[in-house]
């Protein structure tokens, strides 16, 4: 993978750019691909962005996602841009596989690639790129750079509110420790730029449901199980319970930290039964490395204190199994 600068002689002529994100999107995926969006169009380029399912309810507000193709209801749309652009970015996942159904088309596909991630182990089939795993989010790298290539002053209060709300989740409300005093100098530099944040809280965290506010709920009183003696709680969620609200998509995000406001709780797990495979999400506080646990375990990985997995075992079988490693690993 070649570094990052040497694409911006190539971006100097507008050209026809294909932006995709991972499947199931959250704040910093669509985040970062809509601020990448809103800043090639400023450069002179024709931009297509596309994500692999529907875009979550809560991250519609977002400006420019009325425009964006969802790969699952406009798949040959999606492929004719995708067949018709001159440069391939993705953001925010760092494998093809992470698209879902988009991987055989992105891996046939002969344009250059170019990675803007902060996901550990990019594959080997970018042509560019940069992976930073000590970074906060994929929206502050879009940000980096946005501001590599000189062009600071084209960031306007869109670009800001599409960074700031991948920022914003990932760092969950700028709480976790990869928040650095960068970040903070860089939501300055937002907000000078008219950035209006109380909008963007309000918008992502004050905006549910009152079947989602209920199903919270239930999750936490009756699927949440806490084991004081391991510093581990876990959630699992089964079709049946998100049947029985009518989750959307979306409508899980976050859940996985809610068991990380219990006293000595150092480990917090996400377990849900999906139509095709069983997926899980890891949280953790401190030293656990989630991310080893994902890889060792669950066929996945990610950051330090965040990461996901899968399991081909049903359900049960992989509510037990997750109980097992986690009485020998004991997490502290």
């Amino acid at each position: 993978m070649l570094p990052i600068q040497d694409v911006f002689p190539l971006l100097q002529t507008p050209s026809k750019v294909f932006i995709t994100t991972h499947h199931k999107p959250d704040g910093d995926a669509i985040g970062s691909m809509m601020a990448l969006y809103h800043y090639l169009i400023k450069k002179g380029h024709t931009v297509t962005a596309v994500t692999p399912n529907e875009v979550p309810d809560f991250l519609e507000w977002i400006p420019g996602t009325k425009k964006m193709l969802n790969f699952e209801e406009q798949q040959q749309e999606a492929l004719t841009a995708l067949k018709n652009a001159d440069y391939i970015f993705g953001v925010d996942f760092n494998t093809f596989s992470r698209t879902k159904y988009l991987e055989q088309a992105l891996t046939e596909a002969t344009q250059p690639k170019i990675l803007i991630d902060h996901h550990m182990f990019p594959s080997n089939l970018w042509n560019y790129g940069i992976s930073i795993p000590e970074k906060s989010s994929t929206c502050e790298m879009v940000y980096d750079f946005i501001n590599r290539n000189g062009d600071n002053e084209l960031i306007d209060k869109n670009i800001a509110a599409c960074i700031y709300t991948g920022v914003m989740t990932d760092t969950g409300s700028f709480r976790f420790a990869v928040t650095t005093p960068a970040v903070h100098v860089m939501v300055a530099d937002l907000m000078s730029k008219g950035l209006d944040h109380a909008r963007v809280h309000e918008e992502v965290n004050d905006s549910w449901t009152e079947g989602r506010m209920r199903f919270l709920g239930y999750v936490l009183i009756e699927r949440m199980e806490v084991f004081k003696e391991l510093n581990t709680a876990f959630i699992s969620l089964s079709k049946k319970d998100l049947n029985l609200f009518n989750i959307k998509s979306g409508d899980t995000e976050g859940l996985v930290n809610y068991p990380l406001s219990i006293a000595n709780i150092k480990f917090a797990t996400l377990i849900t039964e999906r139509s095709d495979e069983v997926r899980l999400s890891f949280r953790s506080k401190g030293s656990f490395d989630v991310n080893a646990f994902a890889r060792n375990y669950f066929e996945g990985g990610g950051h330090f204190n965040a990461s996901g997995g899968k399991s081909n075992l049903n359900f049960v079988e992989t509510i037990e199994k997750f109980k097992k490693i986690i009485s020998e690993v004991h997490p502290n």
